[in-house]
């Protein structure tokens, strides 16, 4: 049986982005988003509905939106379902959460992108290795895809 896990979602991130280590030091963070749903019944009323999402970010991805992302900052998120489960401690019952586990991400807002979690530094951002000539560094900031899934763990 064919099984397909794919989210993409655009909201606005309902707090500022908590970044934490694991022992091992790979870096966790943990994303509020609120995504809206606009849409007009049928006696013409328009109503809206706001859909609360828990992410979680891994590695460089989590690092790069802690750094560049705060509360209120709209965000595009790709990534997969994951279903948590544990026993509650206080009631014995058994309790589920769905949440999404980032696998890239862009800004939305001005004066930001990236692809895939890697953010595009300034052009003064990025020095140009000294075994290439002058021209190049113009051409690579052009084409953002040698950066794709650099440093990204999945």
């Amino acid at each position: 049986m064919a099984s397909f896990n794919k989210v993409i979602l655009v909201g606005n991130l309902t707090r500022d982005p908590e970044l934490r280590y694991t022992p091992k030091g790979l870096a966790v963070a943990k994303i509020g988003l609120a995504v809206n749903r606009r849409w007009t019944t049928e006696t013409g009323e328009q109503r809206e509905e706001t859909t609360f999402v828990d992410i979680d970010a891994f590695g460089k991805q989590a690092e790069t939106v802690c750094q560049y992302m705060k509360k209120g900052s709209p965000l595009l998120v790709e990534g997969r379902l994951r279903l948590d489960q544990w026993d509650d401690k206080q009631t014995g019952q058994k309790r589920s959460k769905l949440g999404v586990v980032l696998e890239g991400f862009q800004f939305l807002g001005s004066g930001t992108r990236s692809t895939e979690g890697a953010p595009a530094p300034a052009p003064a951002a990025r020095p140009a290795p000294a075994a290439q000539p002058a021209p190049a560094p113009p051409q690579a900031e052009e084409d953002p895809a040698p950066h794709e899934g650099d440093d990204v763990p999945f």
